[in-house]
């Protein structure tokens, strides 16, 4: 569950804190903080910790406790003003990707407040870009890109490109296209269908790994590396690593996976050959952990039903690796 902070400063503000804080309950768990001294020690330890920053009480306290710990839009937390009447909610920082500007309307909602937004693609109507990514938890390839992107919209309609399926309404600023100057992809392709082209990586790629025993974590690496990029598969795309159980206690393995971040799943040979598609088959590999076919069958399996193999079993060096692609969908509603 994410992570709030509500910061209040007088007995009207925490009365109103308490209010924000049933409000955002369901989502967050929220902490009600009211310092009496050190405001801006208090400010960091929560910027560090939480996903959401709420101040009630007037920016210029909210904007002179987090001035030191702004660094990044990719990273900073939200941060929203309530004045202590709540009349007013305001979005300070990272309303698009930390979700300011929604958790702003969610507040102002709850108590009776006029939300004040002033992101430019929000107070045009326009479509925002890295809002829509971060809502889909869609990797943004680079901010730069994102900036252009934003700053086009302002002055006409953009194309938008994408491989997975998207339901819903398109919303103010875009059209389905290919081809353009500057344009957006929905892809875990590493693509360029426009000549400025910002990718919205999706995290649907799921690998299958399968390794002999003592095979280090860099050589299992170096394996990915070139498996994925010789089919063209952004690395931010891939979520999960499964195989075999008895690779479990794997040290390479699980090194590998630990440093990337990525979720790992082993399956028992039974459950894998349950697995139906057109998979590779090993006699050796049967005989050896009781499967044909490790790496194709265990990314199928993590990658759920209605599933592809995008990249059949392809080996180096004791490592073979597979690809499958989650049949996911994802919104503009």
């Amino acid at each position: 569950m994410k992570k709030a902070a509500v910061f209040s400063f007088s007995e009207r503000g925490a009365a109103l804190a308490l209010d924000i804080s049933k409000a955002l309950k369901k989502d967050y768990d929220v902490s009600l903080m009211a310092p009496r001294g050190d405001l801006k020690s208090s400010a960091a330890e929560m910027f560090s910790q939480t996903d959401a920053m709420i101040f009630v009480g007037a920016c210029g306290i909210a904007v002179r406790a987090i001035a030191p710990l702004v660094a990044s839009k990719v990273k900073d937390p939200a941060v929203v003003v309530v004045d202590e009447r709540g009349n007013y909610a305001v979005s300070l920082l990272s309303g698009h990707i930390g979700g300011a500007n929604d958790l702003t309307r969610t507040v102002a909602k709850a108590i009776g407040a006029q939300p004040v937004i002033t992101t430019a693609t929000d107070v045009n109507g326009r479509f925002s870009v890295d809002s829509w990514a971060a809502k889909q938890g869609l990797h943004i390839s680079s901010m730069e890109l994102a900036k252009l992107f934003s700053a086009q919209i302002l002055k006409k309609d953009l194309p938008l490109y994408s491989e997975v399926e998207i339901s819903g309404t398109l919303p103010e600023g875009v059209f389905i296209a290919d081809n353009g100057d500057v344009g957006a992809a929905v892809t875990y392709r590493d693509i360029k269908p426009f000549k400025h082209t910002l990718l919205l990586i999706p995290p649907v790629v799921h690998l299958g790994i399968g390794c002999r025993r003592g095979t280090s974590a860099e050589a299992i690496r170096a394996a990915v590396d070139r498996v994925l990029a010789d089919n063209g598969i952004r690395r931010e795309a891939v979520t999960s690593v499964s195989s075999v159980d008895v690779k479990s206690d794997e040290k390479g393995l699980l090194d590998y996976c630990s440093s990337e971040g990525l979720d790992v799943f082993f399956y028992s040979a039974e459950r894998l050959s349950r697995i139906t598609g057109d998979f590779s088959s090993s006699e050796f590999v049967a005989k050896t952990v009781g499967v044909d076919n490790v790496c194709e069958r265990a990314a199928v399996c993590t990658a759920g039903d209605g599933a592809h193999l995008a990249v059949k079993k392809t080996g180096a060096d004791g490592v073979t690796v597979a690809a499958a692609i989650e049949n996911r969908r994802f919104s503009f509603e």
